[in-house]
């Protein structure tokens, strides 16, 4: 894994390999083991690399047989064997054993099609000098980031917004509008980031930019499918045909050159990971996980359980609120956007102590919940659904209790106030976002917190209705589930877990996460399937347990959904709080920054130091309130640490063209 940036055209020849060194220090936990540049007079590039394929010919940039193509690359391909195996016989020359060398040689032979040939997690910069054009693309749903911007004249791109920090000229700025994104949908609404003009270059798309512009094309979309459609609806033949996909997902992502680990959290899904692991690989696996000190989060018991049961060599650490308070402005610092959880905290902390085991790559078992309906929206979905049939019912808002045991309010709600939650535009039934409705509609209440300028300038501009009118008529004709899938798999895996739990957290401390069930096979096989081999009634991930009935212990495989979630208001609201964290919330931070509202601020914390029951929009609120005023000071204000010569990381190639 590595982190890339660059920029075209090069209008600072002279000064380029310097801004370059700098962008790539910002970036270089990505990529502590090597770093090398490109520099011509049209264009540079650069790399810093975690070295995991081919450990001693891969340094990038790589270039092709005559020099005409240089490559700077993030991920792996996982397939990569079998492709270079496929240009070896159209008489493609190798330098090197890296999937990178092979990235290039695909593009050179097929153009941009070659994207559709790539099982992998990948960001690609390519620089084609007889075109005179820049190439980058991303892989299909997001795993790996990648950013850019225009500054003076140039397209400036990098794995991370903070190597733009280093460029001339540039200036941060929070957006608004955005803003109201994040606190809406958690995450913004892509190509959008929480910066006025930084975008990402969206999941499963490339763009070309030369002295014509820029041009963005999409190579892949989710494919879903209409009830006509469904290509399996036999639980039997559907297991079977997993199965086999799902292993190869899991012996591919096992290729490396260095040891590769797994997260055992004692859910389902990263118990199927390591179990098929063992059965690819039996021995010697090492396995990792967290704890917390407060026992409405944790999951130790589980995670015990399934240690035992594969016999693994587990590390385990317990995380406090104290410790996420400590490590919380870091953790806003990699993730580069408002938060609304703490939970990426601990996942950073569970990266660390696997680097400390110095390991670098760890297989996880993101995207099972939305792939195959694991999450508690997709049953509250049906449930409002039902409900919305007999609205006047006494008894059928009471099935919701079932969903939410973790949250205090629930275990005494009573049918009133269950219908004054949830009955949120029940009989809206027929709107594409309905399984989503009641969730944005309560994260917007954030808003309210945003200071008088920032409202205005976000004016009468409404998210869910942006969104409800972009997908009218996208998922006009679909089920009810798929609805929800297609927002779950496009604007939250992305923008929010991949990013802020995924590989952020990983790479924060040069850690490679894998990820079998985003393999596109899987990904393809899934929303292939009928719904209720997904959610059967209220039995999520239904096709799961039915494999693996008998393969995993009856506590894990039966166990309630339990989401994954750390503290908040012991964290936050504490004496021994962080004094960096305490300036943030004082009145002159929030007064200076101007981006949230003084007195509603301060009704916030005395409720949250009451003894009052708080709700998780209270929560949510006090992070995101954080998160922002940290992401403001570091980014906008230019708080984080400057960078000194002996910062600056050491290039291992410097080709100058």
């Amino acid at each position: 894994m590595c982190g890339i940036a660059g920029f075209y055209p090069n209008l600072y020849k002279e000064e380029s390999q310097s801004i370059l060194k700098r962008m790539l220090t910002r970036i270089k936990h990505r990529g502590p083991d090597e770093s090398g540049v490109f520099i011509s007079d049209q264009v540079a590039l650069g790399s810093v690399r975690l070295s995991i394929i081919d450990l001693v010919s891969g340094t990038m940039p790589i270039s092709n047989y005559d020099d005409s193509l240089w490559i700077v690359f993030n991920g792996e391909i996982f397939n990569y064997i079998e492709l270079r195996e496929e240009l070896f016989k159209k008489g493609h020359q190798f330098k090197t054993n890296s999937d990178t060398e092979v990235v290039l040689h695909l593009y050179e032979e097929y153009g941009s099609d070659f994207l559709n040939k790539l099982n992998g997690q990948f960001a690609i910069a390519i620089w084609d000098k007889k075109k005179e054009e820049l190439f980058l693309a991303r892989d299909r749903v997001g795993i790996r980031p990648l950013f850019y911007t225009v500054v003076g004249g140039s397209f400036v791109f990098a794995s991370e917004m903070k190597s733009f920090l280093e460029f001339p000229k540039m200036e941060f700025k929070i957006s608004a509008k955005n803003l109201s994104e994040y606190f809406t949908f958690w995450t913004s609404l892509s190509p959008n980031t929480a910066f006025e003009g930084i975008f990402e270059i969206p999941p499963g798309s490339f763009m070309v930019i030369n002295k014509k512009g820029i041009k963005k094309t999409n190579y892949w979309k989710l494919p879903i499918h209409k009830p006509n459609e469904y290509k399996y609806n036999n639980i039997e033949e559907a297991s079977k045909e997993f199965e086999e996909i799902f292993l190869d997902a899991v012996k591919l992502r096992l290729r490396a050159d260095v040891p590769v680990a797994a997260y055992l959290s004692g859910g389902l899904d990263s118990s199927i990971t390591t179990s098929f692991i063992k059965k690819i690989s039996p021995k010697n696996l090492k396995t990792f996980s967290i704890g917390f000190t407060e026992k409405d989060f944790d999951e130790s018991s589980y995670q015990n359980t399934a240690v035992k049961y594969f016999d693994t060599q587990h590390s385990s650490i317990t995380c406090s609120p104290k410790e996420i308070a400590k490590n919380f402005k870091e953790v806003v610092w990699y993730t580069e956007a408002p938060l609304l959880r703490t939970a990426p905290t601990p996942m950073s902390l569970l990266a660390k102590n696997v680097k400390d085991h110095h390991i670098k790559v760890v297989i996880t078992g993101e995207g099972a919940d939305e792939l195959l309906g694991g999450y508690n929206i997709f049953k509250e979905t049906k449930i409002r659904r039902f409900w919305a049939k007999d609205p006047q019912s006494k008894y059928r808002s009471l099935l919701l209790k079932k969903l939410y045991p973790y949250l205090p309010q629930m275990k005494s709600a009573n049918s009133n106030i269950l219908k004054m939650f949830f009955g949120y535009k029940l009989n809206e039934t027929e709107s594409p976002i309905y399984s989503h409705l009641l969730r944005w509609n309560n994260t917007s209440r954030i808003k309210n917190y945003l200071s008088k300028e920032y409202k205005d300038l976000i004016g009468d501009y409404n998210p869910i209705n942006t969104i409800e009118k972009l997908l009218k008529d996208r998922l006009e004709g679909y089920d009810s589930l798929t609805k929800a899938q297609w927002i779950e798999l496009n604007i939250f895996m992305s923008g929010y877990l991949l990013s802020s739990q995924g590989d952020r957290m990983a790479m924060a401390n040069s850690i490679e996460g894998r990820y079998p069930f985003l393999d596109h096979r899987v990904i393809e096989f899934a929303m292939q399937l009928n719904p209720d081999l997904k959610l059967h009634g209220l039995n999520e991930k239904y096709l799961l347990k039915k494999m693996m009935k008998g393969r995993l212990p009856d506590s894990i495989l039966n166990r309630s959904k339990q989401a994954y979630r750390a503290p908040i208001k012991s964290t936050f609201i504490s004496s021994v709080l962080p004094k960096y964290l305490k300036e943030m919330f004082s009145d002159d931070r929030i007064i200076s920054y101007g981006i949230f509202n003084l007195k509603h601020v301060k009704l916030l914390l005395t409720k949250m130091h009451s003894k009052k029951q708080v709700s998780e929009i209270d929560n949510m609120a006090l992070t995101g309130i954080l998160s922002t005023q940290i992401l403001y000071d570091l980014f906008v204000k230019r708080s984080m640490p400057k960078l000194s010569e002996e910062d600056l990381v050491v290039l291992d190639k410097v080709v100058i063209d």
